[in-house]
């Protein structure tokens, strides 16, 4: 029958693709990485060091994933093309739509996994360091910021990264003036360095009694995590320490004694926090592992020579350098202003639909059509 003629055609045009994904992937070398890993984890005394045990089990996980996944495309492709030529051979057109929607499946999980493939950069394997900061517009920015730390939650929950609270310093009267997370897991820095960034609100506001239309801004900035394999020299006299009592988000103590750690880089004037941990001695040890991570991070993006090249100026987070509108009235949309791509439906992108706006931005980034 011509329908599933059609769409068999269709389905065979993705079949190249497919095979090539294979090697874009690399998954030859991820395989024999798979092999060495779980020989690793074999070896006398590999349990003795947990916390570096953990990141090989995590790494072998992820790995298996990558594979796992390619082979569940092929299965499902060769899936579909069985129910098509079947349907065909029966002339049965009650299966059209259910070939249909398998197709569209097909395709879709084959421009996800080539997504992959862009993301070739030193460090987007790497965990990702999230810091919120609330912008100009007082309370209304506060609950902006708090918005979009439940948004990118939200994100990462969905895509099986794990998610750690680092640090959250409460609004004056709603949402969060900053707040640190860490997204644990495979390529969680090559997606998310797309998303800092000033990002813009336009709505109506719930604080004003009069109902006035509003426009807000909050800044995210996005870091890879870096390892312990990465020396960076930080002269201890370049460090200002500064201790505080940790809070959780909504004023939740975490900790009645003054464990909490803010560590000022001087020199370039970085700020990094944490009260996630239990003694100010831990603290400290993730304040300045965030520290190095934003040093790295700053020094790659502006294509410096030496870490002392840092002058720490900042994008001011108001109108004119943002990112992404998020637009509640008059009308619902979401833009981004550097690849163009939007979407109407603002609720779904609360709830940590981003993928579009990320896909965008990969492919953009890959063509050098990013606009300025």
């Amino acid at each position: 029958m011509v329908q599933f003629e059609e769409l068999l055609l269709e389905l065979q045009a993705l079949k190249p693709d497919i095979d090539d994904l294979s090697d874009a992937l690399g998954l030859k070398s991820v395989r024999s990485e798979i092999e060495q890993l779980e020989l690793k984890a074999t070896e006398p005394g590999f349990w003795d060091d947990v916390e570096k045990s953990q990141q090989v089990l995590q790494k072998t996980g992820a790995l298996k994933g990558k594979v796992e996944a390619y082979e569940n495309l092929v299965s499902k492709y060769d899936d579909t093309h069985a129910l098509i030529e079947l349907a065909n051979e029966e002339e049965d057109l009650s299966l059209l739509e259910e070939a249909k929607t398998e197709y569209e499946a097909v395709k879709a999980e084959l421009e996800k996994q080539r997504l992959q493939t862009l993301l070739t950069g030193e460090y987007d394997k790497n965990n990702a360091i999230l810091t919120f900061h609330a912008g100009s517009g007082g309370t209304e920015a506060q609950d902006w910021a708090e918005m979009l730390y439940r948004m990118y939650t939200r994100w990462a929950e969905a895509h099986n990264f794990k998610v750690k609270e680092v640090d959250y310093l409460d609004g004056d009267e709603a949402g969060l003036k900053s707040a640190v997370l860490l997204v644990e897991g495979e390529n969680a820095y090559g997606y998310l360095k797309s998303e800092a960034g000033v990002h813009r609100l336009v709505r109506v506001s719930p604080f004003d009694s009069a109902g006035r239309r509003h426009t807000s801004f909050s800044s995210l900035e996005v870091m890879p995590e870096i390892d312990d394999s990465i020396q960076v020299d930080i002269k201890p006299e370049d460090i200002k320490m500064d201790v505080y009592r940790a809070s959780g988000a909504g004023g939740q103590k975490v900790n009645k004694t003054s464990s909490a750690v803010r560590l000022t880089h001087i020199p370039t004037g970085i700020v990094v926090a944490s009260q996630v941990e239990r003694s100010q001695y831990q603290n400290r040890d993730v304040a300045m592992k965030m520290l190095v991570s934003k040093l790295v991070e700053i020094k790659e993006r502006e294509h410096l020579d030496k870490i002392e090249d840092i002058k720490g100026v900042q994008k001011e987070i108001t109108w004119g350098s943002q990112i992404r509108s998020y637009v509640f009235m008059p009308y619902t949309m979401v833009k981004d202003h550097r690849t163009s791509y939007e979407t109407g439906n603002v609720n779904a992108v609360m709830d940590g639909d981003l993928d579009g706006f990320i896909n965008a931005y990969l492919k953009c980034a890959s063509q050098g059509t990013l606009q300025k």
